[in-house]
C-alpha cells in the first residue's frame, strides 16, 4: 500500500468495509495507486487497521465487482487498468439555446413573452385540482399508460377544438405531447421528413427554425404580408419543400390572420406537391380582439394538415403539455411513433388539465384572460405613444405582445441585454428573420405588466434606446 492512508471512523454510520472500499477506490481514481499495483493481503491490512479479515475481504470483493481491482488468486489482488482521469474541470452549466432563453424556472418579468399572467392565475383552484390529480395518478394500477395520452384528456381536447377552433376530430387523432416542442418532434418523425426542405414564415419563431435545422431540414424563409404566408413566393424560392410550418390564426410575431384565399392556396399547394402543413396554433382562441378565426385544419379535406396546440400560454408552461392532431388515416402510424419515441408526459398533469377542462374552468379562465390581456395591451400601446419618440414606434399589437420598431442604427440584441440589468425581459425582433437580419425591433409581452409601474418601465426602455441611437 506504500504511503496510502486509510482512516477508520469506528463511531461513524458507514460500515468499516465501506470505509476501506471508499479509501482504496479514491486512491485508484486519483492516480495515487497506479494500474498493476499490488494491494496488501487481507490478513496484513486487517492487522494494520485493527479489523477482521472478513471486513477487508468484503471491501476487496466490492472493488473487484466494480472493476477497480483484479483478484489473481495466489498472485494477490492488483489495481485494474483504467482510463486516465480527465484533467480538465467541469464546464459551466450553460443553459440550452442561450440566444433564445436567458433563465429558466424564474418568475415572469415585465415585457416577458410566452408566459401567462402570474398575478391572475387561479392558484387555489388549480392547487386543489392538482392534489386530486396526483392522488388519482398514485392510486392508478401499476402499468404503462397509453403513450398517446390519457383517453379522457384526448376526448376533452377534441371537444374543445370542435367548439373553439371549428376543428372536428376524433380523440383517436389527438396525441398528448410534451409541449409544442414535443408535438413538432412527433410530427417530423411521423411524417418522415427529416433531411428535406421546409417552408417557414419570414419572420418566424426562432425556436421552430432551430428545431427544423436539428432535424436535418433545410429551412426556406417565406415572407408574410397582410394576408399571411405568400404561397406563390414559397413555390418560387423552394419548389421542392415537403413541409410548411405556419401560424395562420395569429402570425407570430406580427399578428395578422391568414386570409381564406391564402389558406385555400396553401392547402392546394400541399395536395399538388404531396407536402404537409404543420399548423402552430400557439394561442388557440386567445384572440384579444373579435373572435378567433377557425383553425386551418378545419378546412383540410385531403389529410394534409397537422394541428399543434399547447397549454403553455393558456395555463402554464411549467406543465410542458401540448397536443398534436393528425389526419384520420395517419393515427395508427403516429400511435406507433409515440409509443416508441415520444410518449405522453406524466399522468398527474394530464389528469389535472382534464378536470380543469371538464368542469368548465378552462373556458372561464380564457374569457377572463382575454379581457385582462386586451386591457394591458392597450395600456402599453397608449403609454408608448404618449411618451412619444422617434426611437421606438409601435408596429403591431399582435397576440399577447406589442411589436415595436427600432431605428436600423440600434441593435435590438444589445438593447435586450442592457434591459436585463433593469429587470426587463425584452425579446429582440431581428432573430425572427432569416433573409433580412437588419430589421431591428422588440417583441414586448403584455401578460405580466403592472399598470402602476408601466410608465416607469416604458421610460426606462426609451432611455436605453436613446442612449444607443
Amino acid at each position: 500500500m506504500g504511503t496510502l492512508s486509510i482512516d477508520i471512523d469506528r463511531a461513524g454510520r458507514t460500515s468499516l468495509s465501506a470505509q476501506i472500499y471508499s479509501s482504496i477506490r479514491d486512491a485508484i481514481e486519483s492516480g495515487q495507486l497506479a494500474a498493476g499495483a499490488r494491494l496488501p493481503s487481507w490478513s496484513d491490512l486487517a492487522v494494520q487497521l485493527g479489523v477482521s479479515r472478513g471486513t477487508v475481504r468484503a471491501a476487496y470483493e466490492r472493488l473487484i465487482d466494480e472493476q477497480f481491482a483484479i483478484g489473481l488468486g495466489a498472485a494477490g489482488t492488483r489495481v485494474a487498468e483504467r482510463p486516465v482521469p480527465a484533467t480538465t474541470g467541469w464546464s459551466p452549466d450553460a443553459p440550452p439555446l442561450p440566444d433564445l432563453f436567458t433563465d429558466f424556472s424564474t418568475a415572469p418579468l415585465p415585457f416577458q413573452m410566452g408566459v401567462p399572467a402570474q398575478d391572475a392565475f387561479p392558484f387555489k383552484l388549480w392547487s386543489r385540482i392538482q392534489a386530486r390529480a396526483a392522488r388519482r395518478a398514485a392510486a392508478a394500477p401499476v402499468g404503462y399508460p397509453d403513450p398517446r395520452g390519457d383517453p379522457e384528456l384526448r376526448q376533452e381536447i377534441a371537444a374543445y377544438l370542435a367548439v373553439s377552433r371549428g376543428l372536428r376530430c376524433s380523440p383517436s387523432q389527438v396525441f398528448v405531447t410534451a409541449g409544442f416542442s414535443g408535438a413538432l418532434n412527433l410530427a417530423i418523425r411521423g411524417l418522415q421528413v427529416e433531411g428535406r426542405q421546409a417552408w417557414m414564415e419570414e419572420p418566424g419563431f426562432p425556436l421552430t427554425r432551430t428545431a427544423l435545422g436539428l432535424a436535418g431540414m433545410s429551412v426556406a424563409g417565406v415572407p408574410v404580408d397582410a394576408d399571411g404566408l405568400d404561397v406563390d413566393t414559397g413555390v418560387r424560392i423552394a419548389p421542392k419543400a415537403a413541409l410548411a410550418v405556419v401560424t395562420p390564426g395569429q402570425q407570430a410575431p406580427l399578428g395578422m390572420t391568414m386570409s381564406l384565399a391564402r389558406r385555400i392556396s396553401l392547402l392546394d399547394w400541399a395536395k399538388r406537391h404531396d407536402a404537409w402543413i404543420v399548423e402552430d396554433d400557439y394561442l388557440g382562441e386567445l384572440q384579444l380582439k373579435g373572435r378567433a378565426a377557425p383553425a386551418l385544419a378545419s378546412l383540410d379535406q385531403d389529410g394534409r394538415v397537422l394541428h399543434i396546440g399547447t397549454f403553455s400560454k393558456t395555463i402554464s408552461p411549467a406543465l410542458r403539455l401540448g397536443f398534436l392532431v393528425v389526419p384520420p388515416d395517419m393515427a395508427q402510424r403516429f400511435g406507433d411513433v409515440a409509443a416508441c419515441l415520444a410518449p405522453a408526459p406524466a399522468a398527474s398533469g394530464q389528469h389535472a388539465v382534464t378536470e380543469f377542462m371538464h368542469e368548465g374552468h378552462f373556458l372561464r379562465h380564457l374569457r377572463r384572460m382575454k379581457r385582462l390581456y386586451a386591457a394591458r395591451q392597450e395600456a402599453l400601446v397608449r403609454c408608448l405613444n404618449e411618451l412619444g419618440s422617434d426611437s421606438i414606434k409601435v408596429q403591431a399589437a399582435a397576440g399577447m405582445t406589442v411589436v415595436a420598431a427600432l431605428p436600423s442604427s440600434v441593435s435590438d440584441v444589445d438593447i435586450v441585454f442592457q434591459a436585463r440589468a433593469f429587470g426587463l425581459a425584452l425579446v429582440p425582433l431581428s432573430p425572427w428573420y432569416m433573409s433580412d437580419p437588419t430589421r431591428q425591433g422588440l417583441v414586448l409581452g403584455v401578460t405580466n405588466l403592472n399598470e402602476k409601474t408601466l410608465q416607469a418601465h416604458c421610460a426606462r426602455l426609451l432611455e436605453l434606446v436613446r442612449e444607443r441611437g
